[in-house]
């Protein structure tokens, strides 16, 4: 059996709550999937500030579970992946960095579709960073991330326009840039007759075959354990320990 733990890194439960159900619906019979709230940090993450003070609630609950087997950051962002990776012990998997992977094996031309117009620039560096510059396009269909969980906000229809006009300028295929979409990919699936991949989803079968290869992160080079020192003020629970990662 593997515990997989997965890691709202905003504040908002009920997100956590659509992305633990459509983890659950696509894991393996034995996976145990472990879906965690941060504890501090902003309602949802929205550009570059957002990012930066969701971080350490990210890694407290990635540290607060030394028994997970793998571990799946829910925000398109990747947020803090790389500080993460080397926090701790498990092998920890980016929803992006599985989408662009998945999509890259079923499709030439993908389009990435996301929330708001700020986002478009953090994700093209994530899909320029993956190597997917040539075969990727981002879009934004205008949507707060928490309106997407709000009825009559109108997200569903701006969401439908942005994919079609993305199938209209040849997208093969499309992947949700948002975790708050994982509920949607298979509806969207059937409604375009394309391949709409989440995010989640795509995580959680890359964190079960990790954790079935006993895979974890090499401890050589950028992700040794961060090295022993002081950390002041209100981060100071995170200084690094001797020995640690």
């Amino acid at each position: 059996m593997a515990k997989i733990l997965i890691v709202n890194p905003n504040t908002t439960a009920s997100m956590t709550a659509t992305i633990g159900a459509a983890a659950r619906d696509v894991a393996a019979p034995g996976t145990e999937i472990v879906a965690v709230t941060s504890a501090m940090g902003p309602a949802s993450i929205e550009g570059f500030y957002d990012e930066a003070f969701a971080v350490p609630g990210l890694i407290q609950a990635l540290m607060n579970a030394p028994d997970a087997d793998a571990g799946i950051i829910a925000c398109f962002d990747d947020t803090g992946l790389d500080a993460a990776r080397s926090a701790v012990r498990f092998p920890v998997v980016g929803i992006c960095e599985a989408a662009l992977v998945t999509a890259g094996q079923i499709a030439k031309r993908i389009a990435v579709v996301t929330t708001l117009p700020r986002s478009i620039v953090p994700l093209e560096e994530l899909v320029r960073r993956y190597g997917f510059a040539e075969r990727a396009q981002v879009s934004a269909c205008n949507v707060a991330v928490l309106d997407l969980e709000k009825p009559g906000s109108g997200a569903a229809a701006k969401l439908d326009a942005e994919i079609a006009l993305a199938l209209d300028k040849g997208a093969e295929a499309i992947v949700l840039g948002c975790a708050g979409m994982a509920d949607l990919a298979a509806t969207l699936s059937r409604k375009f007759g394309v391949p709409v991949i989440d995010g989640v989803a795509a995580a959680v079968k890359q964190a079960e075959a990790l954790a079935g290869l006993k895979l974890t992160t090499s401890r050589r080079g950028c992700y040794a354990s961060p090295a022993a020192k002081e950390y002041s003020g209100m981060l100071a629970p995170f200084a690094p320990k001797a020995g640690g990662g």
